[in-house]
């Protein structure tokens, strides 16, 4: 059997709090989720002022990534560019999903909603940046 990187409970409240500080710092308010490897969520969370629907549609973006094995953000941009297929896709189809490699595997996905799509994604590579 082949065993594969997973991100872990420690792992993921790392990389929430370097989006969150991340965030905080830029003076924005969003929600961040962690998943796993198996687009499992492991971590959400939503700050004061983030939208009250944000902390479902971060979760969404984490198990989209790793269910694409794909940052999110590539999904909006092919649907935007005309490929309208893809609103069938069984992921949200929204940029702030960012995938965790480790070598060469996807681990998991960070996923931040709460601003814009291009400031979501800022976020989320923030907070992968944080492991």
């Amino acid at each position: 059997m082949k065993t594969l990187p997973s991100v872990e409970l420690a792992d993921a409240q790392k990389m929430a709090a370097a989006a969150r500080d991340y965030a905080a710092s830029q003076g924005w308010a969003v929600s961040v989720s962690v998943a796993d490897s198996t687009g499992h969520v492991v971590v959400t969370e939503r700050m004061p002022g983030a939208p009250l629907m944000s902390a479902e549609i971060a979760a969404d973006k984490a198990m989209g990534a790793v269910r694409a094995g794909k940052p999110t953000m590539a999904l909006e941009d092919m649907i935007n560019n005309g490929r309208t297929a893809g609103l069938q896709l069984p992921v949200l189809a929204l940029g702030g999903g960012e995938l965790v490699m480790v070598d060469g595997a996807v681990a998991g996905a960070v996923g931040i909603s709460g601003l814009t799509p291009a400031q979501d994604v800022e976020v989320a590579k923030a907070g992968v940046a944080g492991l």
